[in-house]
């Protein structure tokens, strides 16, 4: 689809959709949005009792596999930039007031990290919400972003807060759609070994990133564009996921007929043959994302194992795409544990596979879930999926969201 196809698809200026948002702050639109009886309020009501479970992780059968995750040093060459984080996290600390500090503190397996949520309307308010905050502490709050990730991953999240505030200017709602509509919060106390992170999220953007003993994760993960692209203003030119979309393409081209139809599960994006459920309301084929902490999502699709080495190879560079937020570093760490799970890897898709074809796909084995997929619009008029309008999630299953398993076992004093 060309570049701007989504300004065929604006609210008119005077269409309920806009007009009944306007001039609310995030505070009285949370309120509006939890509406009984409402689109928002309903999705709300779902996912609001699942963050208080207990943490286990997302698993393929419901049986976590233990010691998947070992807490080791990092490997020479692998190691985070723990101490460039650390610094950055102190002076974002010591820009708070005692009040300031309190809201965005927790601990570092505290039930907060499970609150991030993707949606625009906020459902938690975690931490510190940026747009409130002077512009030394979202510098601060920036720079703890920018020296935690690679320099790719750091521009990959500005992005996506810039997408967001261009919508908002697109759509005339600022006032809930900006650049800094997002709310950070720091879990443990930053430290060169003991295990400590932070939060970032919001509309489109959320990331979760823990260190420890050198070693340094990110997940969950969730990032995505309404429209993927900026089409006007200083940011022109900006475009989110054209990696992403072209090697999930590439990797059916690479299929055979067969292991193609192999992988693909449903050939519509909404398809008769779904059980009940299969298409959430808000999180639409997705099945990773926000409040998703302990789902069971069995394999589907094909064994990579089973596919042509170049395919095979594909999928890989998918996963390592997804990774990129990672320093390489970490990065190389994560490769090379979701390279020991290749025989146990699948993937899956939905949709069509031509060069104009909305889709879904994930990579899923016991050491990674990468999911895209496109959705419907919600603040632009369109009611399927549309090329412009993109979705993906990154897990670490089997207890690491949230590097979990690694505090757990820094806690029980097992890396010792």
């Amino acid at each position: 689809m060309s570049s701007a196809a989504y300004r065929e698809y604006l609210f008119p200026p005077d269409h309920p959709r806009i007009r009944e948002l306007k001039g609310l702050d995030p505070y009285a639109y949370r309120e509006v949005a939890r509406a009984e009886g409402t689109f928002t309020g309903e999705l709300i009501r779902g996912w609001t009792p699942l963050y208080k479970n207990d943490f286990r992780g997302i698993t393929e059968n419901g049986s976590l596999r233990e010691g998947l995750h070992p807490l080791e040093p990092a490997k020479p060459g692998e190691e985070a930039p723990v101490g460039d984080m650390v610094s950055a996290a102190r002076e974002l600390l010591d820009t708070l007031d005692a009040e300031s500090r309190d809201r965005i503190c927790h601990a570092v397996d505290a039930v907060e990290w499970q609150t991030w949520a993707n949606p625009e309307f906020m459902q938690f308010d975690t931490g510190l919400r940026l747009e409130f905050q002077p512009p030394e502490v979202r510098r601060a709050a920036l720079t703890l972003v920018r020296e935690s990730l690679s320099a790719e991953g750091y521009d990959e999240v500005r992005t996506m807060m810039r997408i967001n505030g261009f919508l908002g200017e697109v759509v005339d709602l600022e006032n809930i759609l900006g650049e800094f509509s997002y709310n950070i919060a720091l879990y443990g106390t930053p430290d060169e070994h003991a295990p400590w992170g932070w939060q970032l999220f919001g509309h489109h953007c959320a990331v979760n990133c823990l260190v420890v003993e050198g070693r340094s994760t990110v997940g969950p993960v969730f990032l995505g564009a309404e429209p993927n692209e900026i089409d006007a203003g200083p940011h022109a030119g900006t475009t989110a996921f054209t990696e992403r979309i072209s090697l999930g393409r590439q990797v059916m081209a690479a299929l055979t007929t067969e292991l193609r139809a192999a992988a693909t599960v449903y050939e519509r994006m909404v398809d008769p043959g779904m059980p009940e459920g299969r298409v959430h309301p808000g999180d639409e084929r997705h099945l990773a994302g926000a409040f998703q902490d302990n789902r069971v999502i069995p394999f589907e699709g094909v064994r990579v194992r089973e596919i042509p080495s170049a395919a095979r190879e594909l999928v890989m560079a998918t996963v390592e795409e997804f990774l990129k937020l990672l320093p390489p570093g970490p990065r190389a760490a994560r490769m090379r544990e979701v390279r020991a799970h290749l025989d146990d890897t699948w993937f899956s898709w939905i949709g069509g596979h031509g060069p104009d074809d909305v889709f879904y796909y994930r990579v899923q084995s016991p050491a990674v879930i990468a999911e895209l997929d496109h959705h419907c619009g919600v603040f632009l008029d369109y009611d399927s999926p549309k090329p412009f309008h993109v979705h993906t999630v990154l897990r670490t299953p089997h207890g690491n969201d949230y590097g979990r398993s690694w505090v757990r076992q820094w806690q029980q004093g097992r890396h010792r």
